[in-house]
């Protein structure tokens, strides 16, 4: 839940900047390739759906670079992602809805009390996020969109749980960007997670009742707009919930071990954290 924007935060992404390199290299080519290969086996038999999958992927784009929530290379990053997410579940009950729930509450928390922000440096760079942070936080949804889709076409057992486990994976993604930036503005003092002692604002691992609170309520509206799109039970709602919330407070201890020590940045963290949520929920679909 810590801030990536601290002095030691900054001078971390600098030294571990192959990381994210790495997961743009592990995440973008696999979406892209496979955008391609969808598009052109839709194309024959459903040409509306590949149309207006770039149409609304393009639209979206443009429109995130226009508000400079991100980047030039995140916002075509995010476009790719939009086109895949609308090629594998296209229509109504689409992925896009809880994505677009996303947007709106990360790029809202991101804007909240900007100038307190500013004040503490921990405040997002004017020009957005990068196409790094876009992976980290989206990669994991995609991925296991793309593995739902390849299920449904091998009549493989698991479809259900990679819905579940999108679902939780963009859950914890807002959770994560919404409690530490609506934490850093609506006060109360920051703890330690593995330690609870107090600590500055923007601390990796550190969290906030406040940020918390609204973390997993920014968790919550995304679960429910994508079930309601994706059409999943009160059940895997739940599991996606809870998955997304437990996914949350591993990010914290991510960031207060091995990213404190150094041995990660926050795209890895942030990673890491939607992986683990998709995992528990999958796993949980599969169990319970």
């Amino acid at each position: 839940m810590g801030t990536e924007n601290t002095a030691s935060g900054r001078k971390s992404r600098s030294m571990l900047r192959w990381q994210s390199k790495l997961i743009l290299l592990a995440i973008v080519p696999v979406t892209a390739t496979w955008v391609m290969l969808a598009a052109a086996l839709v194309l024959k038999e459903r040409a509306s759906v590949v149309w207006l999958a770039g149409g609304i992927s393009i639209g979206f784009a443009a429109l995130v670079f226009a508000l400079r929530a991100a980047t030039a290379g995140a916002a075509l990053t995010g476009g790719l992602f939009t086109a895949a997410l609308y090629l594998q579940t296209p229509g109504w009950h689409t992925a896009l809805w809880p994505l677009l729930a996303l947007f709106l509450l990360t790029f809202g928390a991101t804007r909240f009390g900007r100038r307190r922000k500013e004040a503490l440096g921990t405040a997002e760079g004017k020009r957005g996020r990068t196409a790094a942070q876009v992976a980290a936080n989206l990669g994991v949804a995609v991925l296991a969109g793309i593995l739902q889709v390849l299920g449904h076409v091998g009549n493989f057992p698991g479809e259900r749980a990679l819905l579940v486990a999108m679902t939780a994976a963009m859950a914890e993604a807002t959770a994560d960007t919404v409690s530490s930036e609506m934490g850093q503005v609506l006060g109360g003092e920051p703890r330690m997670i593995t330690t609870f002692r107090g600590v500055p604002a923007g601390t990796d691992g550190a969290v906030s009742v406040a940020g918390t609170v609204a973390g997993c309520a920014g968790a919550a509206i995304v679960v429910t707009v994508g079930a309601l799109a994706l059409q999943l039970s009160v059940r895997d709602g739940l599991i996606a919930y809870g998955a997304a919330v437990a996914g949350l407070f591993v990010d914290s201890l991510l960031g207060a071990l091995p990213e404190q020590r150094g041995w990660l940045n926050n795209d890895a963290v942030n990673t890491l954290s939607t992986l683990a949520a998709a995992i528990l929920a999958a796993f949980l679909v599969r169990m319970i």
